[in-house]
Parts: C-alpha cells; sequence; structure tokens
C-alpha cells in the first residue's frame, strides 16, 4: 500500500476560513469513498475537535511524546473522516525541527489512510515551514482582504525557498472574485517567483458556514446543499489531477 498524499493547508494570517476549508475538505474526500485523516497542525491554537464538538482522550502531543502512537489517537468523526487532534497552548509541535520533524511526518505517513488533511496554524515559524515543505501539496487560503494576499505571497515565497520542487496552489475562500484574487497572486509569483501560481478552487461566501461552526458540525453535514459545500466537493473531485499519489520508498 503506498503512503498517503499530504494536504497542507496554510494562510499566513488568521480568519480566513482554514480551518473551516480543512474540516469540508475531509468530509468531501470521505464521502468520495477515500481514507481520510485530518490533522490539527495549529502550534498554539489548536481548535478542530472544538469546532467538530468532540472530546479527546489523545492529541498529537501524546504521539510526540510517545505515550502513543498516532493511529492510536485517531478519532473516528461521524462524517466519515478520522481527526488527529491538536493540544491548544502545547509548545510540542512548534518546536518541532530536524530529525524530529521528519519523523513526525514519517508516523503521518504511516497512516492507514489516503489522504491526510494538516490544518497548519497561521505564522511562519520554523516547524509550519518545515511541514509545509513535507507537502505532497501546499494549499495557501486566500480572501479578497489585502492583508490576506500578502501574507499568502510570504506563505508562498518562503515555500519556494524551503521546498524548491514543492507543489503549491491557491483556494479562494469567501469569494466574490477568486479571479480577481487569484489574478493578483499569480502575477506576483510570476514576477518576483519566476512562477506562476495554480488556481485550485474557490469557495463563495456562504452564511451558512457560520451556522455550521457555531453548532459544532461540519458545513456538509449540517448544510449540505449549500453554495459553499458545493465548492468543497468540487476541490475535492480536483485535487486527484493535482498531486500524484507517493510511492513506497
Amino acid at each position: 500500500m503506498n503512503p498517503p498524499r499530504l494536504i497542507v493547508i496554510a494562510s499566513g494570517k488568521g480568519g480566513v476560513g482554514k480551518t473551516c476549508l480543512a474540516i469540508g475538505l475531509s468530509q468531501a474526500l470521505a464521502e468520495a469513498g477515500q481514507r481520510v485523516a485530518l490533522v490539527d497542525g495549529d502550534l498554539g491554537l489548536a481548535n478542530v475537535d472544538v469546532q467538530l464538538g468532540l472530546d479527546p482522550r489523545r492529541d498529537v502531543s501524546d504521539v510526540l511524546s510517545g505515550r502513543c502512537t498516532a493511529e492510536a489517537a485517531l478519532l473516528p468523526h461521524p462524517a466519515g473522516f478520522a481527526l488527529l487532534p491538536g493540544r491548544s497552548g502545547s509548545a510540542a509541535l512548534a518546536a518541532l525541527e530536524g530529525a524530529s520533524l521528519q519523523g513526525f511526518v514519517r508516523m503521518l505517513r504511516g497512516l492507514p489512510m489516503d489522504w491526510l488533511v494538516l490544518d497548519l496554524g497561521a505564522g511562519i515559524g520554523a516547524a509550519q515551514r518545515g511541514l509545509a515543505a513535507a507537502a505532497d501539496l501546499l494549499i495557501v487560503v486566500a480572501t479578497e482582504e489585502p492583508t490576506s494576499l500578502t501574507d499568502a505571497y510570504a506563505v508562498l515565497k518562503l515555500h519556494r525557498r524551503d521546498a524548491p520542487a514543492g507543489l503549491a496552489g491557491l483556494v479562494v475562500n469567501m469569494a466574490a472574485q477568486p479571479a480577481r484574487v487569484h489574478a493578483a497572486l499569480d502575477a506576483a509569483c510570476r514576477g518576483f517567483l519566476g512562477q506562476g501560481l495554480a488556481l485550485l478552487g474557490a469557495v463563495r461566501r456562504d452564511p451558512r458556514v457560520a451556522s455550521a461552526i457555531r453548532a459544532q458540525t461540519p458545513l456538509l453535514t449540517r448544510h449540505p446543499n449549500t453554495p459553499a459545500a458545493e465548492d468543497l466537493r468540487r476541490l475535492a473531485e480536483a485535487l486527484p489531477g493535482f498531486v500524484a499519489v507517493p510511492q513506497l520508498a
């Protein structure tokens, strides 16, 4: 069995709906019959379990300390995917670097899954950059706000430096004019990084996303036929065309 494909979702700044996107994408992939693990990779403010209304007994800090394996820490969700929870306020993941970071990624790739969706916390610290560089595909999430575009470009610039052959693409969230957001970032990447930026998809602004968050329920469960839910399924359908299945070493 080949290792799972590792998708890392990053943004540079908070408040762009990255965690909702990670949850929705995980559920959409699971709906398509894929085995999916959602990994909470926020380095200090882990909250995926809160958004899903779960109370985990084990989390990523237990895995990093050797108290349990990554597979033992997985928490199944009724939406069809499993969650590897983070721990809010823990410095264990933030301290990862070098061999320890590579070991953590190897543990993740050993999970019996088809896809790993890692929700990376906002920021551009060393551990965040290392996890982004390890991705088979880095998804950078941006909105139409100027600060979001600036921070998204910073993530892309560092990713190009850390993983020159790495694959990255853009998802425009809460989108009214996704083509404009993509055009601005694509032009910056072409002009300063020497390479364009693929637009992987866009998720329309949808007030029912907030309703799902308040209910601690995935959007595709609570509001399965909304515009945002349709966009998330379309993104899940497109992903296999962007990233190949990793081969066993």
